[in-house]
């Protein structure tokens, strides 16, 4: 296992629709455990894979009890509405308050293979939306209004000592 270096915004890779993860056995297992050992370190709750610059429908996620490998991840219903405080990773973790659904299911294969559904509500479910907008080439900042994606961005940038 090893910790990989994490892509952050704008590099290109988190922009792009994931490909989609058509091999599954040692490989997969030996990545997936590189992304939890990322995540872990981050202090993060989810990691996809374009975020350590692999452009594949991936992610894995720690939260609320729920642990998780989830290869081509589809969100299949959602319900409800949640707001909160959200932050990414390739975002520096900077946060802002943003509205997602309070229920999500999940529609996901994991790291053999095996399709599988999972519920998810609150902060859970948040996660499985982030994590699979990863995959879809979305960004967290990507469904806040333009005045608030560009205060999260100057942000980032001032703690990069980008300016």
């Amino acid at each position: 296992m090893a910790v990989r270096k994490i892509t952050e915004y704008p590099e290109e890779v988190l922009g792009k629709v994931g490909q989609p993860v058509t091999e599954f056995g040692e490989g997969l297992r030996a990545l997936c455990a590189d992304m939890f050992e990322t995540m872990y370190d981050a202090e993060g709750v989810g990691l996809a894979a374009p975020q350590i610059g692999l452009n594949l429908r991936l992610f894995v996620m720690d939260c609320e009890g729920i642990k998780l490998t989830a290869a081509n991840p589809e969100i299949v219903s959602t319900e409800g509405e949640q707001s909160g405080q959200e932050g990414c990773l390739s975002v520096g973790k900077v946060p802002a308050v943003l509205v997602r659904p309070q229920k999500a299911r999940l529609r996901a294969q994991d790291e053999n293979g095996t399709w599988f559904e999972l519920d998810a509500e609150g902060y859970a479910a948040r996660a499985f939306l982030h994590e699979t907008d990863h995959c879809d080439g979305k960004l967290f900042i990507d469904h806040l209004p333009k005045l608030r994606r560009d205060m999260v961005i100057k942000r980032f940038k001032k703690e990069k000592r980008w300016d």
